[in-house]
């Protein structure tokens, strides 16, 4: 990942690091850039790093990301909610490094709106100002997977229970104001329950969560559960996408560009990060464009064939994995049997 004045290093684990400041010299470039690349663990830091300098600006959120980032529970939360879908359902990273990778994500989404003279819905409202909204930006989007350590249904609607307490312990001392304070949180609480379009967010609050968590689809974060041998569409077409890039469009305040090693990313794009744009009230400030690098595609699988009710591939480095049929109306058809008590050998 590469953020305009931001520094890459590298990380050996997922640990938090203890970043620098950023160089007061360091030329500022003309436009905004957000550009994630692999392996994920080296992103942290970085993502860390870019994540303070776009708060320099803005004190209260500056603060509130410094009491998250160091909070004994959303530590917790993140690490659980990685095992619960990367350990029990064989998901993406849904832990530490997503949080902090999409976190970075909203804050450029969030500064180019505002340089383009859009005003998310707590500065038209009239309740808050630019410092309100990237603290709601950056609390929310960092916060929105907690609730798959309980379960990935209604993971959402978790999350917001369990983000209650922390957001409450960061946000007493910032707004000593309880009818502000009260309203501000709405608006992160709105982001968290919406940011997977179940229901689909009303607010560009939650618009810009709910993009910035679908533009966190490169193959860094696919590779991990590859490994944990999730072989399916999602893992394989997460490889196929190599960086994704936010930056100011021509035609829209903010344009994300995919780049793919191979034509199977577009899954990531078509069924992942399309749809947040699409059906959130980002949709009229957003270009999406997706394309195949010019070197050609890079071969994922090298063979793929059916052995009785197993996929069996054979991986580009010579592993060779068995996955399972998905056959979702042969499990409609026993959870209907199940239900209405019938055997499952009966007709």
């Amino acid at each position: 990942m590469s953020v305009s004045g931001g520094t890459v290093q590298d990380v050996t684990s997922e640990a938090l690091p203890h970043p620098a400041a950023p160089h007061p010299e360091a030329p500022q470039p003309p436009s905004r850039v957000v550009e994630f690349t692999t392996p994920r663990a080296k992103l942290i830091e970085e993502a860390d790093g870019a994540i303070r300098q776009d708060l320099t600006d803005y004190p209260r959120a500056l603060a509130a990301y410094e009491q998250l980032r160091a909070d004994p529970e959303a530590l917790a939360c993140w690490d659980m909610a990685n095992y619960i879908t990367m350990r029990k359902l064989g998901y993406n990273d849904h832990g530490r490094v997503h949080a902090f990778i999409t976190g970075a994500a909203s804050l450029a989404i969030t500064e180019l709106l505002l340089d383009a003279g859009v005003k998310p819905d707590l500065m038209d409202s009239g309740i808050g100002d630019a410092d309100d909204v990237f603290l709601t930006v950056i609390l929310g989007t960092m916060l929105h997977d907690i609730g798959n350590q309980i379960h990935r249904v209604g993971h959402e609607a978790h999350g917001v229970t369990l983000a209650l307490p922390i957001i409450d312990r960061i946000m007493g001392p910032l707004y000593p104001d309880p009818f502000k304070r009260m309203k501000v949180r709405s608006f992160i609480l709105g982001a968290i329950n919406c940011h997977d379009l179940n229901p689909p967010p009303l607010t560009l609050e939650g618009g810009i969560t709910a993009v910035a968590d679908g533009s966190d689809i490169t193959k860094g974060r696919g590779r991990k559960a590859f490994a944990l041998g999730s072989v399916d569409i999602h893992s394989i077409s997460a490889l196929a996408v190599d960086e994704v890039v936010i930056e100011r469009g021509r035609n829209a305040p903010v344009l994300i560009d995919v780049t793919m090693n191979n034509s199977g990313g577009i899954f990531q794009v078509e069924e992942v990060l399309a749809p947040k744009v699409i059906r959130t009230p980002m949709r009229r400030y957003v270009e999406l464009r997706a394309s195949t690098r010019p070197q050609g595609e890079e071969q994922i699988l090298s063979r793929v064939r059916l052995d009785g009710d197993h996929f069996v591939m054979d991986l580009e480095d010579g592993q060779r994995v068995a996955v399972e049929v998905q056959d979702t109306q042969k499990k409609v058809t026993e959870a209907i049997a199940e239900n209405l008590g019938i055997g499952s050998d009966s007709r």
